[in-house]
């Protein structure tokens, strides 16, 4: 058996320290072997069917992370974007989750996640990618996530919106042109311009 989990640290060392079981099992790893290991505390889990290597550095973020890894086609968005930005004063108890219409709706419970629909250019424009927790996260940068806030401010409140923007002026470079090209993309231009002259 030591043999056995020895292969199958390596193999999760190889991944990053995270896997499926379905990808481990694919590496040749027996659901036996996942099972001594997390009795054995050297794997833990981060969702049904996730597991990470317990020797690895406690995780600074893992709802990011765990919702990364198991909705690859999702993009960390609105409140749970902005907190990652240092843009809002809120401490977000779900995950703002941004997935194509098409797309079907995860189902797990932990963490938590609040889906918004996004079609087209509004989808794939301003797509960061960040290393979180050893991780790739897909998160919408600093100025897509404002217009988003302001296009979404009947479901987030209008005042976490005005707060972001006045937030991203004394924080950090706000990008003007960038605002406003991703302003044009969720059509919020008319409702922004009036509160973005007030923090200029």
């Amino acid at each position: 058996m030591q043999t056995a989990i020895d292969r199958a640290t390596a193999a999760f060392r190889k991944s990053g320290g995270v896997l499926r079981t379905a990808q481990a099992i694919r590496a040749g790893i027996h659901p036996r072997t996942l099972y001594a290991m997390r009795d054995a505390g050297l794997i833990e889990p981060l969702g049904r069917g996730l597991h990470r290597l317990a020797e690895l550095p406690t995780l600074g973020n893992p709802d990011l992370a765990t919702v990364a890894l198991r909705v690859p086609n999702g993009v960390v968005c609105l409140i749970s974007a902005l907190a990652f930005h240092e843009l809002t004063t809120q401490i977000p108890h779900v995950v703002d989750l941004a997935l194509p219409r098409d797309v079907r709706s995860p189902r797990f419970e932990h963490p938590p996640i609040r889906v918004f629909r996004f079609a087209g250019p509004a989808m794939r424009a301003g797509v960061e990618t960040h290393a979180v927790d050893g991780v790739r996260v897909r998160v919408f940068a600093a100025e897509k996530t404002l217009t988003d806030c302001f296009k979404y401010r009947n479901r987030i409140g209008l005042d976490t919106a005005i707060e972001a923007l006045r937030l991203c002026r004394q924080r950090r470079r706000l990008n003007v042109e960038e605002l406003m090209k991703f302003a044009a993309i969720s059509r919020v231009q008319n409702v922004m311009r009036p509160y973005l002259e007030a923090v200029l």
